[in-house]
């Protein structure tokens, strides 16, 4: 495989990008001079050695410290101990900042779990989760509330999520919530405004 055919398939492998996308993409880079294209080198190189994935939530943030092991908003002694909000990815935990709506910690779950997934606990952080909620139930963790997308796959993985940590959460006493009204079906929430979070967090339901 030519280099062309290899930058092309790499561009692929990103989000909602299809073969068309790529291949613009690989053409716009063949249009700018080299230094563009050291540049482009340098930040990718210098993001992954500045990034890190928070032990707690596994955020991603970034730091130059190498022995920062938590990500802002997980070390910030201002947010609420007593909410934890379970979101599938990073992108979707930033949307729902932007709102201005919430203000307890996080937990990034990793993705979701594709309908008749027989391991749920292979594809998301179920384990990591529980060690996560015995932990903060000794810091006050009085809800947890689920924040996927409002769709098959997203349900779905509440669901079994829901089920894995319904044990604990009837242990320590801590009410388990889904967003309300304002997700309409099919809506992913990275790309929800910051209205419908707003309403889907005011009216979120047990």
């Amino acid at each position: 495989m030519n280099e062309f055919n290899k930058l092309k398939e790499l561009f692929t492998e990103f989000p909602g990008i299809g073969p068309r996308q790529a291949e613009r993409f690989v053409y716009f880079m063949l249009r700018k001079n080299g230094t563009y294209s050291r540049m482009l080198t340098d930040a990718i190189l210098n993001l992954k050695k500045h990034m890190r994935q928070c032990e707690e939530s596994y955020q991603f943030f970034y730091s130059e410290d190498p022995t920062e092991k938590l990500a802002p908003l997980a070390r910030n002694t201002h947010r609420d101990n007593s909410l934890l909000m379970i979101v599938e990815k990073d992108t979707d935990l930033e949307n729902i900042e932007r709102s201005g709506e919430y203000s307890g910690k996080y937990f990034v779950l990793g993705g979701t779990v594709p309908l008749l997934e027989k391991e749920p606990e292979k594809r998301v952080r179920v384990e990591e989760l529980k060690k996560l909620i015995e932990k903060k139930s000794k810091e006050g963790l009085q809800e947890i509330i689920f924040a996927l997308s409002a769709n098959p796959d997203g349900e779905y993985t509440t669901t079994v999520t829901k089920e894995a940590i319904a044990p604990l959460a009837e242990k320590y006493n801590i009410k388990i919530s889904e967003l309300g009204r304002g997700l309409s079906t099919g809506t992913e929430l990275e790309y929800s405004d910051k209205e419908t979070i707003r309403n889907a967090l005011r009216y979120r339901h047990t």
